[in-house]
């Protein structure tokens, strides 16, 4: 909101991203870290110089990877989510040893090269199956997870950032409870369940659900299974039934989980497939650290997102046409990231191409709230979400498809895209430039939660609600006391994370999803009173109002969380 530049903003800046060489930083302010970024990535000096101005004035940031590695003369990737498929290379099937030894090389080149990975580890056999060749059993997922987790934390990423893990396992897998109730086990994994339009339906009009896996003593196993098991049960595969459980069972425990360590998360897989705009390319298997991208196997994406604050305009509402500007730089710049980042498998790389995914998203929603005297979660911040999401959406679309003019269509563009259930939302003023001429990027705008880039801009987090009036950040660049110049007083409209109901949180995340061809990552913020009843009523108001996944974070259901009250004071104000 100021144009100051504070304490925690200088660490953020100095510890994540300015440039360094030989450990000593040699990037001293942040006006050249946006040369550095925009000269390295721009295709002539105009178009440096449009993304120079995005950078320096905060109205639209690349997220952390970029900024940091883009011109720096090292490996790191400049991508941030990464969902990586077991086995995909291997010759003796993916569930083998080979197969997991090299998805695990393969996440932990990943995230020393700054990247986060997201793992479905649905294709491996249960814990206690017998294994061939060997005479033994298997561990199931979780020991696996447990390994990769333990390498994942010896990961440091520059400065003081660590790795960054999802590990996700279908809810029909006979380990999934054993999965959700792990509890506090790792160190750099966020955890997800995978829930499909089935067990939701047999959730709303009772019955037993059925935990399976293929025979793996069939002779196709090996050859034929990749993790769906819808695919192996429609091509014939055997399926042996590992137990049954009542889905309200099942729910409640997957809730009772979650409030206990807000843990796991969950992701409406096949809402993802149906929705996506390339569904008739690839299979979405997972989510990247965070859930805002749901991804194929190989599959990866940069993100960056637009500063709503910097397009308020002067007497009070959005300059539409400042932001439809911003929204062309931000197009133009991520898929620049796409044909400047190092690679670091050939089948990321393919994937990527074939699809030049990009995920624009915004920071300062709740700040242009408070600016504007919205609450967040009426209907009055439902419709400034619509107004400032339409822009951004048909005008990203819209600058993509110049692009396809301009350089050609991302080689998985199909005109079966023009069927994608999200794509048919756009005007037809925004779908009929791309039956014309195509569409440089299949896929154009996520939600992330934009942590330090929105310290760095000054404004709040993603889509999130300002967590208090005054609150203490602890992270790894230290602890600093965070004070918000607009929530001094107790209008109406001046809310904080603790004063926003469930309804109302996860109401802007399904309204912002409208507007997303991707996903979101929203943590819905319950008080330590909350009850499990709670969080299965979060959980079942996600799915009924559209959203592709939730996330629920009881206050106090973790040691060392990020943003906490001040000392000594119970709740924060």
């Amino acid at each position: 909101m100021g144009n100051e530049w504070t304490e925690i903003q200088e660490d953020v800046f100095r510890d994540r991203y300015a440039l360094r060489r030989d450990g000593e930083i040699i990037e001293t302010s942040f006006d050249q870290l946006a040369r550095r970024v925009a000269f390295a990535l721009a295709r002539s000096a105009s178009q440096a110089m449009r993304f120079k101005d995005a950078i320096a004035s905060f109205s639209f940031l690349p997220a952390g990877r970029v900024l940091a590695g883009a011109g720096a003369e090292e490996k790191a990737t400049y991508y941030n989510c990464f969902v990586l498929g077991i086995g995909s290379r291997a010759s003796h099937g993916r569930d083998s040893r080979q197969g997991i030894m090299q998805t695990l090389a393969d996440m932990v080149e990943i995230t020393a090269r700054g990247g986060g990975v997201g793992v479905n580890w649905s294709v491996l056999r249960p814990e206690g199956a017998h294994i061939r060749g060997v005479r033994g059993t298997s561990t199931g997922p979780l020991g696996w997870m447990l390994a990769a987790d333990s390498l994942a934390n010896q990961i440091r990423q520059g400065g003081t950032r660590t790795a960054a893990l999802m590990f996700m396992l279908d809810v029909w897998h006979p380990d999934a409870l054993r999965f959700v109730e792990s509890g506090k086990i790792f160190h750099r994994a966020n955890y997800s369940i995978a829930i499909g339009d089935r067990f939701m339906s047999l959730l709303a009009r009772g019955g037993a659900w059925e935990f399976v896996f293929p025979e793996t003593t069939s002779r196709r196993y090996d050859s034929d299974w990749a993790g769906d098991i819808r695919s192996w049960v429609a091509s014939g595969g055997e399926v042996r039934c590992h137990g049954k459980k009542d889905t309200a069972e099942v729910w409640r425990r997957i809730s009772a989980a979650a409030w206990a360590t807000g843990n796991p998360g969950v992701v409406f897989l096949d809402r993802c497939n149906r929705m996506s705009n390339t569904w008739y390319l690839e299979r979405l298997i997972g989510t990247n650290p965070c859930g805002e991208q749901p991804l194929p196997e190989s599959g990866c994406c940069n993100l960056g997102a637009i500063n709503l604050v910097a397009h308020r305009a002067a007497g009070g509402g959005i300059d539409h046409d400042a932001l439809r500007r911003t929204v062309s730089v931000a197009v133009e710049m991520l898929d620049r990231v796409i044909d400047c980042s190092a690679e670091i498998t050939p089948e990321i790389t393919r994937a990527q191409k074939a699809t030049r995914r990009i995920g624009i998203g915004v920071m300062g929603l709740a700040d242009l709230m408070l600016m504007e005297k919205v609450r967040y979660g009426s209907d009055e911040s439902c419709a400034l979400i619509r107004e400032v999401m339409r822009t951004i959406r048909d005008h990203a679309y819209l600058t993509s498809s110049v692009l396809a003019l301009q350089f050609g269509s991302a080689p998985g563009y199909r005109r079966r895209f023009l069927q994608s259930e999200f794509v048919r939302t756009l005007p037809s003023e925004v779908r009929e430039p791309i039956d014309r001429v195509g569409i440089r990027n299949l896929a154009l705008l996520s939600q992330a939660p934009t942590g330090t880039i929105s310290i760095l801009a000054g404004v709040s987090s993603g889509i999130e609600p300002n967590f208090a009036r005054e609150y203490v950040r602890r992270d790894a660049t230290g602890e600093h006391v965070v004070k918000h110049p607009l929530l001094g007083g107790d209008e109406e409209w001046a809310v904080t994370a603790q004063d926003v109901t469930v309804e109302e949180h996860i109401r802007v995340q399904a309204e912002v999803q409208k507007y997303i061809d991707s996903s979101i990552s929203k943590t819905i913020n319950l008080p330590a009173s909350a009850t499990v009843e709670d969080v299965e009523r979060a959980f079942r108001l996600a799915y009924d109002m559209g959203c592709k996944g939730v996330t629920i974070y009881r206050d106090g259901s973790q040691t060392g969380q990020v943003l906490s009250c001040p000392a000594g004071e119970g709740k924060c104000e």
